[in-house]
């Protein structure tokens, strides 16, 4: 495969965008892999986090010009056709979305360009590290298209709606100061070997925490986006009940109560659940 390459680190997982030649431009190899690979690494069940990178001076150029050079995509001419390009165009949004699917978090190690389609991509992760040279770009307005893989309907779920408007209307690149001033992005890293390191660090921390808390904590915040406030609430009990477990929640308590004895001092009802130690 070389449109990408995963490795494993304990319970992390590395992704990493190998065509540094095209700055990891997203070719079909990429369409047709992407999606079981998220799948598989899903149903594994003990990956706790996977971080999202690009090889090169580029983290994604966005959709490889060959995805159209068969010619079947630009033809709408008949409604069977119309019909066949709206299913590829689903195919492609739910590639995307199991990003936001799978039960562990997702962290987008961002260098360079991340344009088009490569920022419909890192808009479905959890989590978004950059470089310092690192902008973002709705790049299908440039070339006479509306952006149809998740850009324009997650960004207004992290970005100011006027700055989603400029950016889809105009094709003008948001920087990554201006990105994480705006809250797009969570911290802003020297130099790509730095954001790589921080990306680890941050899934490794991920991983050490309780899998069903974390997974049922991604799982209520995507929710909570999509429905009002009392059905995420209702949600979120329902779901409590189903992943509650209290060896997690024992073995937290007595790690921190190790940790930092005096913090649980006033707290007699939690302190009693903590086997002191030897």
């Amino acid at each position: 495969m070389t449109a990408f390459q995963i490795t494993r680190d304990g319970a992390v997982a590395h992704l990493r965008l190998t065509r540094p030649e095209a700055s990891n431009a997203l070719g079909m190899e990429f369409w047709r892999s992407f999606g079981p690979a998220l799948k598989a690494l899903d149903a594994a069940g003990d990956v706790r986090a996977l971080v999202l990178s690009g090889e090169g001076r580029n983290f994604c150029a966005g959709m490889d010009i060959s995805v159209f050079s068969g010619g079947a995509i630009l033809n709408t001419d008949t409604a069977a056709a119309r019909q066949a390009f709206h299913q590829s165009a689903r195919e492609l949004q739910d590639a995307l979305t199991l990003l936001e699917r799978v039960r562990f978090p997702v962290i987008a190690a961002i260098q360079g360009a991340c344009v088009g389609a490569g920022l419909d991509m890192v808009s479905a992760c959890d989590l978004r590290l950059v470089s310092q040279e690192a902008y973002f770009r709705i790049e299908e307005i440039n070339i006479g298209m509306m952006a149809d893989v998740g850009s324009l309907q997650r960004l207004p779920k992290t970005l100011p709606d006027a700055v989603v408007r400029e950016l889809a209307y105009l094709g003008t690149s948001l920087t990554a100061d201006r990105a994480e001033r705006l809250g797009f992005v969570n911290a802003i890293l020297p130099d790509p070997e730095a954001l790589l390191a921080a990306a680890l660090d941050m899934a490794r921390a991920i991983a050490a925490k309780a899998p069903l808390a974390v997974s049922g904590s991604k799982a209520a915040i995507v929710h909570a986006r999509d429905h009002t406030v009392a059905e995420g609430l209702e949600w979120a009990a329902v779901m409590q009940g189903s992943l509650w477990n209290t060896a997690d929640i024992l073995a937290a308590i007595q790690a921190r109560a190790l940790k930092q004895p005096g913090e649980f001092a006033g707290l007699a009802p939690l302190a009693s659940l903590v086997t002191p130690a030897d």
